[in-house]
């Protein structure tokens, strides 16, 4: 991107940083059989250990992105970086599954900090090397593509090698590294606010995350079934907390989720749903593949990290080829292409409840990642020209709070559809929720234009 050493260092961190949030989202797929029989928990009980990582992710994204305006997005990428190798060292002690899922609460939040901060760097990093601005973006967004199609391979040889416990050390030199390359070579923060803590917390929105929180759990454990007998009071109650959030949302001088934001801007509203539904299509792939592999073919983690390496590498391979594409043909046709790329290869899975061999895995896995790696930059890609520069932060929090609620989705619903556990059977009726969704996503992305002023 640049001779200068130091710009190319400080993409490296910011690559780095950002690449661990969804490196540690994919890599927890193949360790869930795993951490069921260690801790001796069902499908949807395990569930939690993805769902608290992706709740945290949710509400600390928009949160950080904030932050990283007013603050600084160094401070606050260094901030991050430090609490995630701090968490990880102590994961491995955790004595009981819920500790365990408090600690991917905590790490979320620090990996939160990476991708809005980034994007707020962009600009400065940009201006030094005298580069357009979607030039390091689009090394982000290779990163965060990358890292989420390799999670499964580097989670599946960890755990097969080393144990579930693996996969928290990892990420202490990857997180100390990042902070230490981002402290080297990424520019200073300019002059922030230093405002008090009490006005910090005043302004944060802790109510409107609180309710977000509360919201999305109770509808989970009505989905999950988690208390008999209040499953529709526990819906009713997350529907009306809801509505609740969005009308305060809407009164808040500096809301943790800017509705007001997505209201007066109709395209990047559409590209957050069409991303969002997007993510929970992916997301059965990731999470339902493995324990099919798994459970239903008696495959070892390790081997199940390898059938998917096909998948990392596609994704890889197919985001050059679509930053390429969209220079030529506009994001728009690019975003359809992987679309309906994405429906007809969900269809193709279809194929896996009559066989699991190794060849037949192997190529749908490989067709996964091109449709995953078009549609994830295409719509990285909608949300920037579809923002102001002045939004981009509280923008890039919420891209990703987008894929946070796609991946709970999918999550519950493999809870739902594979209560008994996840076998050929249940990944029929997988399927078919994935191909409705495709569709959804289809439908969504086909209204979306780019913005011309």
């Amino acid at each position: 991107m640049s001779n200068n050493p130091r710009t190319t260092l400080a993409v490296a961190g910011l690559s780095l940083g950002t690449a661990l949030n969804p490196l540690n989202s994919s890599m927890i797929a193949v360790a869930l059989v795993v951490l069921r029989a260690d801790f001796e928990l069902d499908v949807a009980a395990v569930t939690w250990v993805v769902t608290s990582f992706y709740l945290a992710s949710a509400a600390g994204q928009p949160v950080m992105g904030r932050l990283a305006d007013r603050f600084g997005p160094r401070r606050m990428f260094m901030l991050g970086m430090a609490l995630v190798a701090l968490t990880c060292a102590l994961a491995p002690l955790a004595p009981n599954f819920a500790l365990l899922c408090v600690a991917r609460a905590v790490m979320a939040l620090g990996t939160a900090t990476a991708y809005p901060s980034a994007v707020v760097m962009v600009g400065a990093i940009a201006q030094r090397a005298q580069v357009e601005s979607a030039r390091p973006l689009g090394r982000l967004q290779m990163a965060n593509t990358s890292a989420a199609a390799v999670g499964p391979v580097v989670g599946g040889l960890l755990v097969s090698f080393v144990g579930w416990e693996a996969l928290f050390l990892v990420n202490v030199p990857l997180a100390v590294a990042a902070l230490l390359m981002v402290r080297k070579a990424a520019p200073r923060d300019e002059a922030r606010e230093h405002g008090s803590v009490a006005g910090l917390v005043r302004d944060s929105d802790i109510p409107g995350i609180l309710a977000f929180v509360s919201s999305l759990l109770l509808v989970m454990m009505a989905a999950l079934n988690v208390a008999q007998g209040y499953r529709w009071w526990m819906l009713a109650a997350g529907t009306v907390i809801a509505a609740l959030f969005a009308w305060r949302e809407l009164r808040f001088d500096r809301p943790f989720l800017n509705l007001r934001l997505l209201g007066r801007n109709r395209p990047l509203l559409l590209i957050y749903l069409s991303f969002a539904v997007f993510s929970s299509v992916y997301y059965f792939v990731f999470f339902g593949l493995p324990q099919l592999l798994q459970e239903g073919g008696g495959y070892d983690p390790g081997v199940v990290g390898l059938l998917m390496l096909p998948l990392a590498a596609m994704s890889v391979l197919a985001t050059p080829w679509a930053v390429k594409a969209m220079g030529r043909f506009g994001v728009r046709r690019v975003l359809l292409a992987g679309v309906l790329l994405l429906t007809m290869v969900a269809a193709l899975m279809w194929l896996l409840t009559g066989s699991l061999v190794i060849p037949l895995v192997a190529v749908l896995s490989a067709l996964m990642g091109v449709p995953y790696g078009t549609v994830s930059i295409a719509t990285n890609q909608g949300m920037f020209v579809s923002t102001r520069p002045q939004d981009r932060g509280v923008a890039a929090g919420i891209y990703q709070t987008c894929r946070y609620v796609g991946a709970i989705t999918a999550t519950v619903m493999i809870g739902v559809f594979a209560a008994g556990g996840v076998h050929q059977d249940s990944w029929a009726r997988m399927v078919l929720a994935m191909l409705v969704l495709c569709a959804v996503t289809f439908g969504v992305s086909l209204f979306w234009r780019q913005r011309t002023e």
